[in-house]
């Protein structure tokens, strides 16, 4: 693709990257085949290729319109096309670089401005959040189904493992998980602790910043990312820590770009590279251990669907690796039609782009419930909310099936 930059765009710090992604794209088209954003409005504007014509208009100086924004806003950076794409399009990078710069030039309206003011302030803070949730579960029987199946019931889940081993891992324990699915890290630190692994808890992280970036709030974003590397770091320092283990997938594909997000900070770009080698979803953590050795022997019955999110697929290229996991441990797996599309969710896109959400919601659930599963299993938080607030079966993540499976 030629490429033809302002001045202005070619001298900033995106700029170079910008032009070098830009020009690998060749115009092939297979990226609208999986593009669920396409597939649902068939407007060539709401397709990757679409999207990055309005990226370059930009970036050569073509005015920037609210229909520019309207057609990057719907994008559910799933990057399903980077998993299609022959030529190696990094779409997610260039959407991020287009959306900051239309950010920029188009002034959103006071309404859609002050829900995602409170989208940033409230969703990734545990003093607001919590008491939101706390009230949900207080008013129960008055909302409606799609909230109450959303909320979880209050629970005793039982105690952390408190054996200290001498191999060790930090987790990530987010910003909503600690609430929503608490049963998620905690079953992961059982399974850990049978294998003589302690995964330990760091006080004051927090928000992996994904919510942030997504909402162009790019400082603020790299504050979040800058937090936790503080308060994971002298665990680090100490050595020993062999991983930073994420349990929600759209959170470990963040935590494995701190490095690149922070590249040019002098004061951290060491440390985010070493924090993205350290960071590994769950299932990357389960493949290198002896799961098998705690499995007994027993016959099932019970059928699985298990929905993978896209930032598993798509974002860390983790296509098929889960599925591969639990086939092992002696899940009876459905087929999934279309697992590739995404389920809507991603991350604050099903509120503030409601009737595309809930379409892919409906088309998602449909496909996943096609095989009379007795249980879906999925890797993110989001997708699990999102996904549970619509379904008859019930939605866990894959550790706490395998922590059941072990009986722990």
């Amino acid at each position: 693709m030629y490429v033809n930059l302002t001045p202005e765009f070619k001298a900033a710090d995106f700029g170079e990257e910008a032009e070098k992604i830009l020009r690998t794209c060749v115009h092939c088209g297979f990226c609208l085949a999986t593009c669920p954003t396409y597939q649902l409005l068939g407007n060539e504007l709401d397709s990757p290729r679409g999207r990055i014509y309005l990226i370059k208009n930009v970036l050569e100086g073509e005015p920037v319109t609210k229909n520019t924004q309207l057609h990057l806003d719907r994008c559910l950076t799933c990057r399903a096309c980077e998993s299609t794409c022959p030529s190696g399009v990094q779409y997610g990078k260039l959407v991020d670089i287009g959306r900051k710069v239309v950010e920029k030039s188009v002034p959103r309206s006071a309404v859609a401005q002050f829900k995602r003011y409170v989208l940033k302030k409230v969703l990734p803070n545990p003093k607001l959040f919590n008491p939101l949730v706390d009230v949900g579960q207080a008013f129960k029987p008055l909302l409606p189904k799609t909230m109450t199946q959303a909320l979880p019931d209050k629970t005793f889940l039982g105690l952390w493992p408190t054996r200290m081993h001498a191999r060790k891992m930090i987790v990530l324990e987010g910003c909503v998980q600690p609430k929503l699915t608490p049963e998620t890290n905690l079953a992961a630190a059982k399974v850990l602790d049978q294998l003589g692994i302690s995964l330990i808890r760091v006080a004051g992280s927090g928000c992996c910043g994904a919510l942030k970036h997504h909402l162009n709030d790019e400082a603020a974003a790299l504050m979040d990312m800058r937090r936790n590397i503080d308060f994971w770091w002298p665990q680090v320092e100490k050595g020993g820590v062999e991983a930073i283990v994420v349990t929600a997938s759209g959170c470990g594909t963040e935590v494995k770009q701190y490095g690149y997000h922070l590249q040019h900070d002098p004061l951290y770009s060491d440390r985010a590279q070493q924090i993205s080698h350290l960071a590994r979803d769950i299932s990357e953590v389960m493949a290198m251990l002896p799961v098998e050795s705690l499995l007994k022997a027993q016959s099932t019955d019970e059928k699985i669907a298990f929905h993978a999110p896209c930032s598993l697929q798509h974002g860390q290229k983790l296509k098929g690796f889960v599925e591969g996991l639990l086939t092992g441990w002696g899940a009876r797996l459905t087929t999934v039609p279309d697992a590739h599309l995404c389920c809507g969710s991603a991350g604050t896109y099903s509120i503030l782009q409601p009737e595309i959400s809930k379409k892919l919601q409906a088309n998602k659930i449909k496909a996943l419930e096609s095989g009379r599963p007795d249980v879906i299993l999925t890797a993110n938080i989001g997708c699990q909310t999102h996904l549970k607030a619509v379904s008859s079966v019930p939605v866990i993540h894959w550790i706490e099936w395998l922590a059941a499976k072990l009986e722990l």
